[in-house]
């Protein structure tokens, strides 16, 4: 009988992810939500920006200025999207707060379908073949990823040394982010600005993870005070390098960047600092890796056949739409 016990107590220490913790598969849904919200989001700020560059006469590519920041709080358009990445932010923190960051975070990938549909019906842009190979790469290595991280996923007590790693990797991300921006902007494109966002959004969303943890602890101090500023400083630079894309790049080329590298530095963090993948094992990791390259390719792929990207190039007889732009007054 007691060996009985000792297997049974054996097994249930071996099971992790889904098996480990079955409410992880609630994060799923929300997260999903959380990425159509995201979208719609998207789509509805770029035309806000797109519009204070008519209005304005200066294009933003090299940065938004004050002038421009502002007018973007008069325009309905972008405030109905900033609304919507509200409700995508509390979908996502949600999510997080139930399930192991390398679990939910990769599935805003539905985001980039929803926008890149959402974009060629708007823009007239009819998604080229390449384009779409691009999009089926983004979205075949995240599905892969999060179906080996649902099986294999676990959560630990996220500890002070945890935290000030953490924190000190993403001081040393914003000072060379900032770096890069003031001495090469005048050089920067949409993908810069996507990946600097997407890294930062990475480093948001761990922090949110490991407040909402503290809190469930009943471990509220001084460091974790230190992320929630962390956290705020982390994501209004995001926000600023995110609207600054979309005047330089089309908004599905911007949600393709946010949603791979995004859940690429979060699930790094969670993998190699809050210990989230401790239980894979070495043939389960190699897929992680496989699949997260596959989505990388799919993101440079989309930046380089994105068929607005070509058109604004090159005269390559691209189909336009029958209304480019139905929301000329938002």
């Amino acid at each position: 009988m007691q060996h009985g016990v000792d297997f049974a107590g054996n097994v249930s220490d071996q099971l992790v992810g889904v098996f480990q913790n079955p409410a992880l598969l609630l994060g799923i849904p929300l997260a999903l939500a959380g990425a159509v919200f995201m979208s719609l989001g998207a789509q509805y700020q770029h035309r806000g920006v797109e519009k204070v560059e008519q209005l304005s006469g200066t294009q933003g590519a090299t940065g938004l200025s004050g002038a421009q920041l502002r007018a973007l709080l008069t325009r309905p358009s972008w405030i109905i999207g900033t609304l919507m990445l509200g409700l995508a932010i509390a979908c996502q923190l949600s999510a997080i707060a139930i399930a192991p960051l390398i679990v939910v975070q990769p599935l805003g990938a539905i985001a980039l379908v929803v926008t890149t549909l959402l974009n060629a019906r708007i823009s007239g842009h009819t998604p080229t073949r390449q384009s779409l190979i691009a999009i089926g790469a983004c979205l075949g290595g995240i599905f892969l990823f999060v179906v080996l991280a649902a099986l294999y996923a676990t959560e630990r007590p996220i500890s002070n040394d945890d935290l000030f790693m953490i924190l000190t990797t993403l001081l040393v991300v914003i000072i060379v982010l900032g770096a890069c921006w003031l001495i090469l902007r005048r050089r920067m494109r949409a993908l810069f600005y996507v990946t600097a966002a997407g890294i930062l959004y990475g480093f948001v969303a761990t922090l949110a993870k490991a407040v909402i943890s503290r809190i469930q602890a009943g471990n509220f101090e001084w460091l974790t005070v230190v992320c929630v500023i962390a956290l705020i400083a982390a994501a209004a630079v995001g926000a600023y390098f995110v609207q600054t894309a979309y005047s330089s790049g089309p908004p599905d080329l911007v949600i393709a960047g946010l949603t791979v590298v995004d859940p690429i530095v979060a699930v790094l963090i969670g993998a190699l600092v809050l210990g989230e993948a401790a239980a894979a094992p070495l043939w389960v990791v190699v897929l992680f890796v496989v699949a997260g390259a596959i989505a990388i390719f799919g993101v440079f792929s989309l930046a380089r056949y994105h068929p607005q990207v070509l058109s604004d190039s090159q005269d390559l007889g691209i189909r336009r739409g029958s209304d480019p732009s139905p929301d000329s007054g938002a």
